[in-house]
């Protein structure tokens, strides 16, 4: 599995600092600290919810939201994904 995985922190100015990483598993530490985990190979949102509040739970307006930001990632993501489900 892929997933994309965001978290916020905030800074001692208090501007939010934004973290992004990838990861074949989720931890327990993921799940309770990150703000949003996209599982890349189900198109699958774990997580979505930004400062305790609800989030975008649609898929493509949030992929494509951090595809503005991270568009290598977000392709590569989506290029190992298709490599591993397509068999020829």
């Amino acid at each position: 599995m892929s997933y994309f995985v965001v978290s916020y922190y905030r800074k001692p100015s208090g501007q939010f600092d934004e973290v992004v990483n990838v990861c074949q598993r989720l931890r327990a530490k993921d799940l309770d600290s990150a703000s949003v985990i996209l599982d890349f190979d189900r198109h699958h949102i774990v997580k979505s919810n930004l400062q305790g509040q609800a989030a975008q739970r649609d898929w493509d307006t949030l992929v494509n939201y951090y595809r503005q930001h991270y568009n290598d990632v977000i392709e590569r993501l989506e290029n190992d994904r298709s490599t591993t489900t397509d068999p020829g």
